[in-house]
């Protein structure tokens, strides 16, 4: 069987002006992730990464510890059906306030408790979104998102050799609805999935002649037991 490893990006620039740009922490997990991938053995046939920055930096940082050469052997696709779901959206969508992301920094901090309080938020933000009542209001309504993901997912399987391994570098929604698909979740389930989802935790698939099997979900052994501080969520 052929597998596909679902790769999520290293953590990535909360509060800054470029979220989607790898912090130094993001930067220094990509490389644990590739010694990883390496340490067991695996050797690509196939490289996928989404269009955004995080992706892109991710995959640079892990092929490299594999010694990928960029130009050589095999090369990195870019597959925007892999791409995360707008988060800024969907957040300026529940509070259009936090289109300035001053004011949302700004009403987080007044909490006294920032990250949870916007962890909420954000919580009650997706749940908005997924709940499909206000399809309207978004720019990609969540059934859409769900459905970009279930076809990319069938393009990952028509490029996946039957003993070979596709990587791919995509975000911890994309591999939420891929998994909640696989096992048969609904929508409110696939977000449970999502808010554990460790940064460059790695999910494999493998497909078969008799349909896709979800072997392994968020394995994140290689952030643990080393230097502290590298396992995070978001």
């Amino acid at each position: 069987m052929g597998a596909i490893y679902l790769l999520r990006h290293g953590q990535a620039s909360f509060g800054s002006n470029n979220y989607d740009q790898l912090s130094s922490l993001g930067h220094q997990q990509a490389q644990v992730l590739g010694r990883a991938l390496k340490a067991r053995g695996v050797q690509p046939d196939v490289l996928v990464s989404g269009t955004m920055q995080r992706h892109l930096e991710t995959a640079g940082g892990a092929l490299r510890e594999l010694g990928w050469v960029e130009g050589g052997g095999v090369g990195l696709q870019q597959h925007a059906g892999v791409n995360e779901f707008d988060h800024e959206n969907v957040i300026e969508v529940a509070e259009p306030r936090y289109a300035d992301k001053l004011q949302m920094m700004s009403d987080m901090a007044a909490t006294g408790d920032p990250r949870r309080a916007f962890q909420k938020f954000f919580q009650d933000s997706v749940s908005r979104w997924v709940g499909g009542n206000h399809d309207d209001e978004y720019k990609e309504p969540w059934s859409v998102f769900k459905l970009r993901c279930i076809s990319a997912l069938d393009d990952l399987v028509k490029q996946t050799p039957a003993k070979g391994s596709t990587l791919v570098f995509t975000s911890g929604g994309t591999i939420s609805v891929i998994c909640a698909h696989l096992l048969g979740l609904n929508d409110a389930q696939a977000f449970t999935i999502n808010w554990t989802l460790a940064n460059v935790g790695i999910t494999k698939v493998l497909a078969g002649r008799d349909g896709l099997h979800l072997v392994s979900l968020n394995e994140h052994a290689h952030l643990e037991g080393g230097e502290a501080g590298l396992l995070t969520y978001r």
